[in-house]
């Protein structure tokens, strides 16, 4: 039961690590015996993080680590080992990770990207307008791939676990000023695996449009209630619209318009991207992202395009916040006398 706490992809990676790990003690003269692996000891442990110095990024050291520790919960066996001492030999491993490991920094998804890729997906194809749709509806929503898209390696597609298009719903008119708003609700993710969540997106201008990329895919491959949302057409059947066949659509599509190739992840980031240029307060770009830390700040040190406004000698979003704050304090000031 305790190990239906990790989704299948964790399991599956943690999975990994623990194998990792008793093939080392397994080679070691003599054998480490199976009474000494668990609970195991902080000695061992770091002999076998050393065994992977080198070989291995950081991050992987980190959920070999992290699949030995789950085998220690799931089996209730006491798990005892310094912490402390546990995050510095992951940092020293962090540090010689092989350049090779080193996965290259994602560039951004901006608007300019999807204009520019826009006139190479012909949305009267079935297949184009799926994948255009999920592209804009991903990137406006700050939602991750993964959540508009189904991985074969983590699960076949289920109406309980994917986006369908019953899970959509557009209002025409939300809160006091009366503005549409087309609302996805997202079974099961990442952080919100029982209840899911629920994302957001409005009308754009120009050709990254997702209201108009959605309108275009609904007509040519009308999905029913209970299909996936971004099902396409092929031969007569709906196919769950697949991460690994969306990339190399998008991907294509970018080599015939000169662009960089796209990373799943580089939607999310794009997406943050263009929200806090327009000014948006770091709070409610946060609260759109659906991030219950300040994780999501990564991608301000690591984009020098979000930065730029705020460092200048006269920020140019200066007026804008300040606007912001005057506003703020007025509503305040009418909640107060009234």
């Amino acid at each position: 039961m305790l190990a239906m706490t990790w989704s299948r992809a964790t399991r599956r990676t943690y999975g990994a690590g623990l194998l990792d790990f008793h093939v080392f003690c397994d080679l070691q003269i003599p054998p480490v015996p199976e009474s000494q692996r668990a609970p195991v000891s902080m000695g061992l442990l770091l002999e076998f993080l050393s065994s992977c110095a080198g070989m291995y990024s950081g991050s992987t050291a980190k959920n070999y680590i992290y699949g030995v520790r789950a085998w220690h919960t799931t089996h209730a066996i006491p798990w005892r080992v310094n912490e402390i001492q546990l995050s510095a030999a992951l940092t020293a491993i962090e540090k010689m990770t092989p350049p090779s490991s080193r996965r290259p920094k994602r560039p951004p998804v901006t608007v300019d990207y999807i204009e520019k890729l826009a006139p190479f997906f012909n949305l009267a194809s079935p297949f184009d307008a799926a994948v255009f749709a999920a592209l804009t509806t991903t990137f406006w929503s700050l939602a991750r791939l993964g959540e508009f898209t189904v991985n074969p390696d983590k699960g076949p597609f289920s109406p309980d676990t994917h986006v369908t298009r019953s899970g959509v719903s557009s209002e025409s008119c939300v809160g006091r000023l009366g503005l549409p708003v087309t609302t996805f609700f997202l079974p099961t993710t990442k952080t919100a695996p029982v209840h899911g969540e629920r994302v957001q997106w409005s009308r754009q201008q120009g050709p990254s449009d997702p209201q108009a990329a959605l309108d275009a895919h609904l007509a040519v491959n009308d999905p029913g209630p209970n299909d996936h949302l971004f099902a396409w057409r092929s031969k007569g059947h709906l196919k769950p619209l697949e991460r690994s066949v969306f990339l190399r659509r998008v991907n294509q599509a970018a080599k015939k318009a000169g662009l960089s190739r796209m990373q799943g992840h580089s939607l999310r980031i794009g997406g943050v991207l263009e929200f806090l240029l327009r000014g948006i307060p770091f709070d409610v770009v946060k609260a759109l992202g659906r991030w219950a830390s300040d994780a999501f700040t990564l991608y301000l040190r690591e984009s020098a395009a979000i930065l730029a406004p705020y460092i200048q000698d006269t920020p140019i979003l200066a007026t804008f916040s300040s606007r912001s704050s005057v506003s703020r304090c007025r509503r305040a000031y009418v909640r107060r006398r009234f």
